[in-house]
């Protein structure tokens, strides 16, 4: 019963993590999750203990697909901000490849 519980406080403290940031986090966040919980599955499968596995997994995976996709918003962001977008944007316009749609 303990590790029942054990395993819905680590679920529920992956989903409260990942339901903040960004889009690129929160979609990090649901593969990591699903593709942890695949392989957690699987492995923990092999040792007679496969929802334990899989409910480990999709935590950890989780948590690690939101911290790379909330580097992705932050470099993104960051990008925007400088205006490095709209640099790269007027060059295009500007080039002999736009036509002016």
């Amino acid at each position: 019963m303990t590790k029942i519980i054990s395993s819905f406080l680590a679920v529920a403290t992956a989903a409260t993590v990942v339901s903040c940031g960004g889009p690129n986090s929160q979609t990090g966040a649901v593969i990591g999750a699903l593709g942890g919980a695949a392989a957690g599955g699987i492995i923990g499968h092999q040792s007679g203990r496969g929802l334990e596995g899989a409910a480990i997994g999709g935590a950890l995976g989780g948590v690690g697909g939101a911290v790379v996709g909330d580097a992705q918003d932050k470099r993104n962001a960051q990008y925007y901000r400088d205006g490095r977008y709209y640099e790269s944007e007027r060059a295009y316009r500007d080039s002999r490849y736009y036509r002016g749609y």
